[in-house]
Order: structure tokens, then sequence, then C-alpha cells
């Protein structure tokens, strides 16, 4: 298992990150695929046509989403941490993703730079 850091800068405000990340709308704006999304801690999430899915553990407006990621057959559980930060050009957001598998590692770190933050940092750019 390993975890995964890193910082991404956004050119919109936090607010507006926030709600791209937490809408089912806003979500295939930008991702182009249908998601299954609340801001309910203990519902189930699902994204890019099931190929992300988990349950929403907390949420703080505009500031923080924690989610857990299901893999199969996994014993301890991986825990996807976002925060929002202001930032002078838009929004930083820091994401922490622990316990990934070592199998699948190089595969979400990718991504998470392409696909997720790449794809949501092009759409405000």
């Amino acid at each position: 298992m390993k975890d995964f850091k890193k910082y991404y800068i956004i050119p919109a405000p936090p607010e507006e990150v926030y709600l791209a990340l937490t809408l089912p709308h806003t979500l295939k704006l930008w991702t182009g695929e249908e998601a299954e999304m609340s801001t309910e801690p203990g519902s189930e999430f699902s994204l890019w046509e099931g190929s992300i899915v988990g349950k929403n553990i907390a949420f703080e407006k505009d500031k923080k989403i924690v989610q857990q990621w299901y893999f199969d057959g996994q014993d301890a559980e991986s825990i996807v941490t976002i925060k929002l930060h202001p930032h002078k050009q838009g929004t930083s957001a820091e994401l922490l993703h622990s316990n990934i598998p070592d199998e699948v590692y190089d595969e979400f770190v990718d991504g998470w730079n392409d696909n997720y933050f790449g794809s949501l940092i092009d759409f405000y750019s």
C-alpha cells in the first residue's frame, strides 16, 4: 500500500471547485461522464461510469471532501482527502490518497494528474 500527496492549482475560487467536485451535474460538465454524488456523509458515489466507486465520509463546505474509495479484496480503507485553499491564482487543492494498492499505484497517480485534476484544470482554463 502506498500514499499519494500532491497540490494542484485550479484557476477558479474554492467555492466553484467544491461544487464541481460534489454536484452530479457539474461533475458531468468536466468529466464528460454521468456521476452519482451527494454531500450526505455515508452516501455512496460513482464517477466515470463506475470506474471509481466509494463512500462519502465527511464534507466541509467549500473546504474539504473526505471519501473512502473501494478496491476489490482490500483490507485497509483507501481514504481520499481533498482540501481546498484560496490561492492567488484561484484554488490550491491539496490531495492525500492513502492506502492505494501497489499494483494500481502508478495508474492512480496518472489518473489523478491527467483525468481528475487535469480535466478540472482544463475545464477552468
